[in-house]
């Protein structure tokens, strides 16, 4: 079995080689099955419980609780216990995604981690989706024990995000170079290979102490700010929808105030196909770009349905194609950066700066989803569309650089990443 001061064996596009042998390949499988069923289920319970509040928040913004808090427009100084929490809540939320990912991309190659990404926003999807269905119920205990329907939404998913985050704490998994501090895990063999397969492939499966000088350097480093600023985009538009689709459905197309819980859901499990399909063939053949490109006219094209068309059928169609859009997105943004850099305190660099981006992407977000455009909420739909039409940009102009750098990298005439034999996947 190869250990972790095997040679890179890099295949003509720069992946690694096949691990040599039937017993590493038995044994590589059982790896990748016991980190799969442990790691990314994990990862997308925590990220669905991370975006639960959004879920809640959009139901429930359509029952009595704007009338209850008077929540009017953009009057926000008049909810001041709601806004500290918020802040509270956003602080606790913001390094959960990044830190999942960073974790992900430690314990899988690369042409291995998209599909595992799209497990991550598969389980959160479907938990979104299934938190919809919940509220209806939840909003049907309108006035029991003098409480509305809307603090019962808040209460009973506030409780299981606090139990499951108790008993994660437990069940997380640890860096492949610390796995053996992980209990009913791996074994020692096991362990050897999740070291070894990562150092083929980049040779960062164990950290350099830490230095400042070892993360700052990476400040000079412009694609950090190009994948930043994807997300900041990508983000823009997943927080308007998933906080205001509900809102959407109830003042843009005229549905109850229960049936626009109801047929939110919908959208969020139609979302798992499109995840899953791409991020498939994005790990088969090994691309990025045309994925994350493919999404964004996707979601150009429901944006356009949404937004320009008369026909309620339709415009839910479109929001179906949107949601599906900026959820596969996420699991191939992710990739594509995660992709193409290389060192352990460069990842955790570029994940610092994507989840301040992604961050900023959210409360510009919740911006642009305003009521007195109903029933067609143009600024949400064209900033929606140009955020995207960036995007296609940013990895046009990317994908075409690294196709550069390959070809030097190819012609001996530049090391890229500081690792020998690392190409850039486009």
């Amino acid at each position: 079995m190869a250990d972790a001061s095997t040679p890179l064996l890099a295949a003509e596009d720069g992946h690694p080689a096949t691990l040599d042998g039937a017993k590493d390949g038995a044994l590589e499988r059982s790896l990748l099955l016991k980190v799969d069923l442990r790691l990314c289920t994990i990862a997308g319970i925590l990220c669905s419980l991370n975006l639960l509040d959004s879920g809640v928040i959009s139901s429930a913004s359509v029952t009595s609780m704007l009338s209850d808090l008077d929540l009017t427009g953009n009057r926000f100084s008049t909810w001041k216990e709601m806004i500290a929490l918020r802040i509270l809540l956003g602080m606790a939320m913001s390094g959960v995604y990044p830190g999942l990912s960073y974790l992900i991309s430690t314990w899988y190659l690369r042409s291995e981690q998209q599909t595992r990404y799209a497990y991550m926003q598969t389980g959160q999807v479907i938990i979104l989706a299934t938190g919809s269905i919940v509220n209806f119920g939840l909003n049907k205990l309108n006035g029991k024990a003098g409480l509305a329907g809307w603090r019962y939404m808040f209460l009973v998913q506030g409780t299981i995000t606090i139990v499951l985050g108790i008993l994660t704490y437990f069940w997380m998994v640890d860096f492949p170079d610390q796995a053996h501090n992980t209990s009913w895990f791996l074994t020692e063999e096991e362990q050897k290979l999740a070291i070894s397969r990562i150092q083929l492939d980049r040779k960062d499966a164990k950290a350099d102490p830490f230095a400042w000088p070892k993360v700052l350097k990476h400040v000079k480093d412009s694609k950090v700010y190009g994948f930043a600023c994807m997300f900041f985009l990508l983000n823009l538009v997943s927080t308007s929808l998933s906080y205001f689709l509900p809102i959407i459905l109830r003042s843009g197309m005229g549905f109850s105030e229960n049936a626009s819980i109801l047929l939110s859901a919908p959208p969020y499990y139609y979302a798992v196909i499109p995840v899953i399909l791409t991020s498939i063939i994005g790990d088969r053949y090994r691309i990025r770009g045309p994925i994350i490109v493919f999404n964004c006219v996707c979601l150009i094209i429901g944006f356009c349905m949404l937004g320009f068309v008369d026909q309620v059928t339709i415009r839910y169609i479109g929001a179906f194609l949107a949601t599906g859009a900026y959820v596969s997105n996420w699991a191939a943004l992710t990739t594509y950066y995660a992709n193409n850099i290389a060192g352990q305190w460069k990842r955790a660099f570029t994940a610092a700066a994507v989840t301040a981006m992604n961050g900023a992407g959210g409360v510009a977000g919740s911006f642009i989803v305003r009521q007195s455009e109903a029933p067609w909420y143009p600024t949400a739909i064209w900033i929606s569309i140009g955020s995207h039409i960036l995007i296609i940009a940013f990895v046009a102009a990317s994908s075409t650089w690294f196709a550069m750098a390959n070809g030097r990298q190819r012609a001996g005439k530049t090391l890229l990443e500081g690792t020998e034999g690392f190409r850039y996947t486009l």
